[in-house]
């Protein structure tokens, strides 16, 4: 496989839904693990992009005030307030990993692991456009 027909995993193959300025920094490691590992490497991609439609699913419910906490972000101690309240969205998430997997108690509220583990995905990506002032932008 040539490195430049790797299926990068765009949904519905539109090549519009992959971002214009995105290079492999390492095309060569990307080609030998999905080369290697091509249900676990189609999966990934297939997890991201449902991951993405999901983040823009719920920005639509709840706008960027949750993560901004009503800021603009301008300021470091905005950036902080804001990373702060990420870090606890994030805690609650690990605490209900470790009720459900570590500690083996069934769910209650209709929210499976697999959710727990979406939503934290999400959320260290939500922090780093925080971080990197791309957030509601």
């Amino acid at each position: 496989m040539a490195i430049k027909e790797i299926d990068l995993g765009r949904p519905n193959n539109n090549p519009s839904y992959w971002p214009t300025d995105f290079e492999f920094t390492d095309k060569e490691s990307v080609k030998t693990i999905e080369e290697q590992n091509p249900e676990m490497t189609k999966e990934f991609r297939r997890i991201m992009w449902h991951q993405y439609e999901t983040f823009c699913k719920k920005q639509l419910n709840y706008g960027k005030s949750n993560i901004s906490v009503g800021t603009e972000l301008n300021t470091p101690a905005d950036i902080r307030l804001s990373l702060t309240g990420i870090w606890f969205r994030s805690n609650d998430k690990m605490q209900r990993w470790r009720q459900l997997v570590m500690n083996n108690i069934k769910d209650a509220v209709g929210e499976n692991i697999t959710d727990t583990f979406q939503d934290l995905s999400v959320y260290a990506i939500i922090a780093q456009l925080v971080q990197n002032g791309k957030w509601g932008k």
